[in-house]
């Protein structure tokens, strides 16, 4: 943890109102408004905009043009007292814009530790993300969006309003998807996003062995190849789970959607 105080530059406009940790950094005609707390070490680049109420934690990086903590976008919100929390060490390239939440929707976006936004990235109101998620290039998610831990989601996808995306999914590059995804799943494009086997190479890199991975595949094919509704899919599932946390929680997450499953 840095022991300096804020390093403001004399072109950016912070309110006496903002409260800033040790350490941080205010670049060139970057605006932070009032309500905000940023955590120690976070850089705000040039051109930045970030408004309040916004908690902000620690080692968060904002590359420049970033539009943070803005109203939703949403006709219905009339003012009321929202907010966005964002945990540490997440890094938001150029251009990315993340809202607060609603109070239809419980109030608050948050976004957790760990994550890569990459240019002009949108994370509407009321969206929850997790941990070590990648959201690369142009990644839009609609308002009241869930997505996991270890997500990537590929350049131009996105999510429609209320989807949930599973941890360790994967989005391939353009991949719309209109219903929930469920962990372990790889989309690919075919109009709107399909499922296309589970993401077997992302949960290598995370430390996933041969057996849990096998058990992994097993259950997507009996949710997506076998060709059997989803109820005796569901069944089939809880099965399988009776060996493996990684089916159980496959299965859970299924057991809590509401929006139809993307099959």
């Amino acid at each position: 943890m840095s022991n300096s105080a804020p390093l403001i530059h004399p072109s950016a406009v912070v309110d006496p109102a903002a409260r800033l940790g040790e350490g941080v950094r205010v670049g060139a005609f970057s605006l932070i408004g009032a309500d905000v707390q940023i955590g120690d070490g976070t850089e705000v680049g040039p051109h930045c905009s970030i408004q309040g109420p916004t908690r902000i934690g620690r080692d968060n990086r904002f590359i420049g043009h970033c539009a943070i903590g803005g109203e939703p976008q949403d006709k219905k919100y009339a003012g009321e007292r929202t907010e966005l929390v964002i945990g540490d060490r997440n890094v938001f390239r150029e251009f990315v814009t993340v809202n607060r939440g609603t109070a239809g929707g419980g109030g608050v976006t948050t976004i957790g530790n760990d994550n890569w936004m990459l240019a002009y990235v949108h994370v509407a109101h009321d969206c929850h993300v997790a941990d070590h998620c990648v959201f690369s290039n142009n990644t839009t998610l609609a308002g009241h969006v869930s997505v996991g831990n270890w997500v990537i989601i590929s350049g131009f996808a996105g999510a429609h309003q209320f989807c949930r995306i599973g941890d360790h999914a994967f989005l391939g590059m353009g991949a719309l998807v209109t219903g929930d995804i469920p962990p372990f799943t790889m989309v690919g494009i075919d109009g709107h996003g399909r499922p296309r086997g589970i993401n077997s190479e992302g949960l290598k890199r995370r430390g996933f062995d041969a057996t849990r991975i096998s058990a992994i595949k097993r259950a997507y094919r009996t949710l997506y190849v076998a060709g059997v509704p989803l109820a005796e899919a569901k069944q089939q599932l809880a099965e399988q789970a009776r060996d493996s946390d990684d089916v159980r929680q496959l299965l859970e997450f299924i057991e809590h959607s509401d929006r139809p499953l993307q099959r």
